[in-house]
């Protein structure tokens, strides 16, 4: 049972955490200029770009997580919920402390992990799965999906498209929409803006993925967990929600029937360019790497940019946040799985409710008894009307029981000698 006392002191270090989150602003302070990627190609790309960071004061962050910690007190899981916490905020700002050094990559691999570490399976890791999909994509490339003409959007549809999303969504809450000249990602939103690089060629499919990733989940649950009064720190966006915050997003972009195989193979790229930057590969080599997987040299750039931002581009030291997108797919789509056969879908909401780690959802749930963790205010239609989501888990979750060895092998017997068929 949690006292008046006992929420007031964990409404305060909330609070006191949310402030300390505030200075850290990872992609914002690891961000390289255009100017890097005009110059990289300018000179035929045959030289390292040079590239220097801010420093970073990490002393007014660690006297604000310093003040939360004191007020708590005994063990107990909300305690151990808000140190949690902490330590990623801390982690974060020692991160940004280390940027350009070798020191970047531990504080790095213990926010978003790395390639090679298990997953929750106990036998997978992002790299075997990056190159899983590597290998299935290969074999398929050869084939017609039915997709249609090559189309190139421009930013500005894209925004039209965001804003009008966003506004039937958010009402007067929703975000400005911004077409920018700098940005390593084809976009990226917030709680107040959601920003569209102006130099970014958009697909029909691409569209789709952003107003279900970006807006319907990253502005969502920023709004959602600034809406908390309780627990003011779910608005923060802070490392330590990544992992599950990518991988809803990237969820609701499959749900959706919105993602496709060459997003599947981007998000592959990036981890296996990861793994090659880890065993010693520098920035020209993870640039010829993505050359050979992209259209055109500005794009290679940006994804190798992507990878060495923050770390030292002569290799071994990469920013390694990018696994988290597959790796959170997985999470988040074997919790929902799990939490539907299980009877607990009471807590698909929790999920919204901000900016959490699916492994805060027993804590949040203790919280939302309490009456500190409020009902979310924006939910996507997918998890609005959850009639097809529940439908697809059950149904998901009863197929993962069967054994698909004998399946297979019987459907491979079958086709054994029937010719390749090349229809239309």
């Amino acid at each position: 049972m949690i006292d008046s006392r006992e929420k007031q002191r964990i409404t305060e270090a909330s609070e006191l955490l949310f402030r300390a989150s505030q200075s850290i602003r990872v992609l914002s302070h690891i961000a390289w200029p255009l100017s890097q990627r005009e110059a990289f190609l300018r000179k035929k790309a045959s030289k390292l770009p040079t590239i220097e960071y801010r420093p970073f004061d990490l002393e007014p962050t660690l006297a604000l997580t310093g003040e939360a910690r004191k007020l708590l007190g005994e063990d107990s899981s909300v305690n151990r919920w808000l140190a949690g916490i902490a330590d990623s905020i801390e982690t974060s700002g020692r991160m940004l402390s280390a940027c350009g050094t070798p020191e970047f990559l531990a504080h790095s691999s213990r926010l978003y992990g790395l390639p090679t570490e298990v997953l929750r399976d106990e036998k997978s890791t992002s790299l075997n799965l990056a190159n899983r999909f590597d290998d299935l994509f290969t074999n398929i490339s050869h084939l017609d999906l039915g997709a249609p003409s090559d189309a190139c959007y421009l930013a500005s549809h894209v925004a039209d498209r965001m804003k009008s999303a966003a506004d039937k969504l958010f009402g007067d809450q929703a975000p400005k929409v911004m077409v920018v000249d700098e940005l390593s990602a084809n976009a990226l939103a917030g709680p107040k803006r959601i920003r569209i690089r102006r130099d970014a060629c958009f697909t029909d499919k691409d569209v789709a993925q952003l107003v279900n990733h970006e807006a319907y989940v990253h502005v969502a649950t920023s709004l959602n967990g600034l809406d908390q009064t309780s627990l003011k720190i779910l608005g923060a966006s802070h490392p330590g929600s990544t992992k599950t915050q990518e991988g809803l997003a990237v969820f609701a972009e499959f749900i959706t029937g919105s993602i496709d195989i060459d997003r599947f193979r981007r998000l592959a790229d990036r981890i296996i360019a990861i793994q090659m930057a880890i065993d010693g590969a520098d920035f020209i080599e993870v640039y010829r790497y993505f050359l050979t997987r992209v259209e055109t040299p500005e794009q290679a750039f940006e994804n190798a940019r992507r990878v060495f931002r923050g770390g030292t581009l002569t290799g071994g030291t990469p920013f390694t946040k990018d696994i988290v997108y597959l790796d959170g797919l997985l999470r988040v789509h074997n919790f929902l799985r799990a939490v539907v056969t299980a009877g607990r879908s009471d807590c698909l909401l929790l999920l919204f409710c901000g900016k959490l780690d699916i492994e805060d959802i027993p804590v949040l749930c203790e919280l939302a008894d309490a009456g500190l963790c409020h009902a979310p205010k924006f939910l996507p239609p997918w998890i609005a009307d959850r009639r097809f989501l529940l439908s697809y888990l059950a149904y998901s979750s009863y197929l993962n029981s069967i054994d698909l060895g004998p399946i297979r092998a019987h459907y491979l017997e079958m086709l054994r000698d029937s010719p390749q068929v090349r229809l239309g």
